[in-house]
């Protein structure tokens, strides 16, 4: 079924403009917080950007392809639940590197191939959660338009051999730190009671899902550690 694409603007409506959305992290029906502009819903896509007293909204129609949610997809309270219900700790990176270092455990880095190419821990198993859109379906379609939109023209998906190609690498006794950028966070503030959801949570949660028993969060993500100025490697120094 094709799709239909309509633009509409508004004058009387201001909005923050969202620069860098993943549909991926979203469930298909939740408006996100005031600061992102972006709606799906399984019948279509609404996406709002706005700048200066500018308000404009690209509807998708006819979108309703979308496969059924995937538990990367869950809400993230719920997320957050099992998490600390399997008791994943979150370890900043001075522990973490300790850790690595002293008690065999291996730093999973779920970031794009080529971030993790740029630069990473030493000893690193990177395996991205997150993949550029590959597929070419009516929902796949209508996710591009949305990155487009924004000017984003490399929008990415949930990566669905994720779990497939941990297990090819770490075994499920294995002790596993998992790393993305920012981190994210299980603990709540007074902005954020749930904390917030990042990658690594993300991965954590679909690991202690399928059986890993051994598995911390890299509290303040790679960001801190390369920050911090801890060893890290690129991929021609391996």
């Amino acid at each position: 079924m094709a799709s239909l694409i309509q633009i509409a603007s508004h004058s009387s409506l201001t909005s923050t403009t969202t620069a860098n959305l993943n549909p991926s992290l979203f469930s298909s029906s939740t408006m996100l917080n005031s600061s992102s502009n972006l709606n799906f819903n399984y019948s279509g896509i609404t996406v709002f950007r706005s700048s200066s007293k500018k308000f404009s909204s690209l509807k998708v129609f006819s979108a309703a392809t979308k496969q059924a949610k995937s538990p990367a997809e869950e809400e993230w309270k719920i997320k957050r639940e099992v998490l600390l219900r399997k008791r994943v700790r979150s370890v900043d990176v001075k522990e973490a590197f300790r850790l690595t270092n002293e008690n065999n455990y291996v730093l999973l880095d779920v970031r794009p191939e080529a971030e993790f190419k740029e630069a990473h821990a030493p000893g690193a198993v990177n395996v991205q959660i997150y993949r550029l859109i590959k597929e070419w379906t009516a929902w796949d379609i209508a996710r591009r338009a949305a990155f487009a939109f924004f000017g984003i023209f490399a929008g990415t998906e949930e990566n669905p051999e994720f779990l497939q190609l941990v297990e090819s690498k770490l075994d499920k006794n294995s002790k596993i730190i998992v790393a993305c950028s920012s981190g994210g966070t299980m603990k709540p503030t007074q902005n954020l009671p749930q904390g917030q959801q990042s990658r690594s949570l993300i991965a954590a949660y679909l690991l202690v899902l399928n059986g890993y028993t051994n598995v911390f969060h890299l509290e303040g993500g790679l960001y801190s550690w390369f920050k911090e100025d801890l060893p890290s490697v690129t991929e021609e120094e391996e």
